[in-house]
């Protein structure tokens, strides 16, 4: 572990995301030929070594990984980490729903977040966006501004911007159009149905899907994963949380992008190899290179 990384209750202190996962982790999955990342994890909840988690992740063909801050000390603990693992880059960010509780304290978190960004290792802006799940109507106004103000920081590092959208579709869609969006945009565990996958990849975002997408009771999600082309698909894990059938609810790690890349595989009746080297190079073209 690296020394004066946060812990993983400091972590998530105001994402309010703490939901324990309980259980063994699940098993290995059988390895990819292709090699792919992992567009999105955060393993610094994963807890443990994070070497040994990139090892496991390696070991079943998740060659890359994204680490994502969502706070001041855990976009520091991404930059610390990418500055010494060669298969990890990092981005930085406030999470949605930090912004609120963050009150006078949200000018300088985001100054901290600028001087962040504009590290070599950091690639990205994110997770940022709008959350109208757990910011209540009287803290949506800090969110906006604090989103807002990561798209002006995206653009002028020229870096993509990471979006957390939770039933905010069509406020994510208003505040990106008023402020004029990056060349790049990610939305982080794609959540909408197939219209709003239509009108994400018509602007030119790439989507990256999530554990849900396996999900019984998320037809939706591979209606939309049906719509959206190769060279705009990504595939996260957001680790520890949304763990791919046939393990939900026990602890999720990168390990296991290989069931959801395989499950994407069979919703868009795409063939694996291909898809796979498609969102490898998807990953290559946002974040990339790793390799120093």
């Amino acid at each position: 572990m690296l020394s004066g990384m946060p812990t993983s209750t400091q972590r998530r202190a105001g994402s309010g995301r703490g939901e324990s996962r309980s259980g063994e982790p699940p098993p290995a999955p059988r390895p990819l030929t292709v090699p792919v990342l992992d567009s999105h994890t955060h393993l610094d909840i994963v807890g443990g070594d994070p070497a040994a988690g990139i090892a496991a992740a390696r070991a079943v063909g998740v060659d890359r990984l994204v680490q994502v801050g969502t706070d001041l000390p855990s976009s520091r603990w991404a930059a610390e980490l990418a500055a010494v693992q060669p298969a990890v880059v990092a981005t930085v960010a406030l999470h949605p729903n930090d912004a609120p509780r963050l009150g006078a304290d949200l000018d300088e978190a985001l100054r901290g977040i600028e001087e962040l960004a504009g590290q070599d290792r950091v690639r990205g802006i994110g997770e940022t966006g709008l959350d109208n799940f757990r910011t209540a109507p009287p803290g949506r106004a800090a969110q906006e501004r604090s989103f807002r103000a990561h798209i002006a920081i995206a653009k002028s590092t020229g870096k993509p911007l990471v979006i957390h959208d939770r039933d905010a579709h069509a406020d994510v869609l208003r505040v990106l159009d008023q402020e004029g969006a990056p060349s790049t945009v990610v939305m982080h565990c794609f959540s909408g149905d197939e219209q709003f996958a239509r009108e994400c990849v018509r602007r030119g975002y790439l989507l990256s899907f999530a554990g849900t997408v396996t999900f019984k009771n998320a037809p939706g999600l591979r209606e939309a994963a049906r719509v959206t082309p190769p060279d705009q698909m990504l595939v996260e894990t957001d680790a520890p949380f949304l763990t791919p059938t046939p393990y939900r609810g026990r602890p999720n790690a990168p390990y296991l992008i290989p069931l959801t890349v395989r499950a994407l595989a069979e919703a868009t009746g795409r063939d694996l190899d291909q898809l796979c080297a498609a969102i490898s190079a998807n990953g290559d073209r946002v974040f990339g290179p790793w390799q120093r």
